[in-house]
C-alpha cells in the first residue's frame, strides 16, 4: 500500500513523491527533479542524454528507477520514474548544473566526515549529541538516548555472538522486544505514532525511552545468562527481556493512571517543551520583585 504526496523542494516548486508502507521509503519523481535542478525545457530528453553521457548510471538504472503510480501533469494518474533518496542522490550526481554542485559538496562532506567517524567512533557519538540538540531535545533526554544506543549496541553485539544476522533476525528480535512491553511491534508503534522513516526511539518520550531501554538491557543480561544458540533460543530471551519491562510499565501506570505507550512523537513532543520553557519565563521573579518594592 502506498500514499501519494506532495512535497516542496526548491524555490516552491513540488516534487511528486509517494511513500512506499512496505520499504518504508519515500520515492520522487525524477522527472520533477531533473526538471527542478537544471532548468531543462525538455527533462525527458535530458534525462535520455544524461544516461547517455553515464554508462553507468545507465547500466544501473532499472535498478535505480521503477514506475509508480503518482498524478501527472495533466491530472490523471499513471506510471513515473521514480527514484528513493539514495537513487535521487546518485542522479543528481550526473547533473553538471550549478543547481546541482550544493549536492554534490554536500555528499562530499559526509563522506568524508563519514569516514572520520569508522576511524574514530566517538566522532559519532559528539556529532549525535549536536545534532539532537540542534533539533530541540532536553539534555536530559539526550542523555538518555545517548545511553539507549550504547545499550542498543551491547544487545546486537550479544545477538551477533549468539548466532543471529542482521537484517530480518535482528528485525524479528526488536519486534518481540517491542511487543512484550509495549504491545506493538516496530511498525504498529511507528504507525500509531504517526510517524513513516523517521526513527521510533527519537520519537520517544522519556518515560517509552527509559522502558525500552529496560527492556533491551534485560534481554542482553537474559541473553548472556542463557547462551542461546538459535533464533528460537535467542527470541524466548528476547520476549522475557520485553516482559521485565511490561511488568515496570504496568507499575507505573498503575500508579500514575496515564498510558506510558503514546501517540506523542517529537514534533508534539518538543512543540510541548517549548511552551513549558515559555511560560517559565512568563512567571516573574518574586525575590526580585520583592526586592525592588523594598524599602531603601
Amino acid at each position: 500500500m502506498t500514499k501519494t504526496n506532495a512535497i516542496k523542494l526548491f524555490e516552491d516548486k513540488l516534487v511528486r513523491s509517494v511513500w512506499d508502507d512496505e520499504k518504508e521509503e519515500w520515492f520522487f519523481s525524477v522527472f520533477d527533479v531533473v526538471e527542478i535542478l537544471t532548468d531543462s525545457k525538455d527533462p525527458k530528453q535530458y534525462i535520455k542524454k544524461m544516461r547517455m553521457r553515464d554508462e553507468e548510471l545507465n547500466f544501473n538504472w532499472g535498478t535505480i528507477c521503477t514506475p509508480l503510480q503518482m498524478i501527472g501533469r495533466d491530472g490523471k494518474r499513471r506510471e513515473i520514474q521514480s527514484a528513493d533518496t539514495k537513487g535521487i542522490l546518485r542522479i543528481i550526481q550526473s547533473i553538471p548544473s550549478k543547481k546541482a554542485e550544493p549536492f554534490k559538496l554536500w555528499l562530499a562532506q559526509v563522506g568524508a566526515e563519514r569516514i572520520e567517524q569508522m576511524t574514530d567512533p566517538e566522532l559519532s557519538i559528539k556529532q549525535a549529541l549536536l545534532d539532537y540538540k540542534r533539533l530541540g531535545y532536553s539534555d536530559k533526554w539526550i542523555n538518555q538516548r545517548l545511553k539507549s544506543i550504547e545499550i542498543r549496541k551491547d544487545l546486537m553485539d550479544e545477538w551477533k555472538a549468539h548466532n543471529i544476522s542482521e537484517g530480518v533476525q535482528y528485525a524479528t528480535l526488536t519486534d518481540i522486544i517491542y511487543r512484550a512491553w509495549a504491545g506493538k511491534t516496530a511498525k504498529e508503534y511507528k504507525e500509531f505514532k504517526g510517524l513513516k522513516k523517521e526513527n521510533l526511539r527519537d520519537n520517544m518520550t522519556n518515560e517509552e525511552l527509559i522502558l525500552n531501554m529496560l527492556a533491551e538491557l534485560s534481554a542482553t543480561s537474559i541473553t548472556k545468562a542463557k547462551n542461546p544458540q538459535t533464533l528460537e533460543e535467542n527470541a524466548k530471551c528476547a520476549h522475557e527481556g520485553g516482559n521485565v519491562a511490561a511488568v515496570a510499565r504496568k507499575e507505573l501506570e498503575s500508579k500514575t493512571g496515564k498510558k506510558v505507550v503514546t501517540p506523542l512523537n517529537a514534533n508534539i513532543f518538543l512543540k510541548g517543551q517549548l511552551e513549558n520553557k515559555e511560560k517559565i519565563a512568563e512567571i516573574p521573579d518574586k525575590k526580585s520583585n520583592s526586592d525592588d518594592n523594598s524599602p531603601k
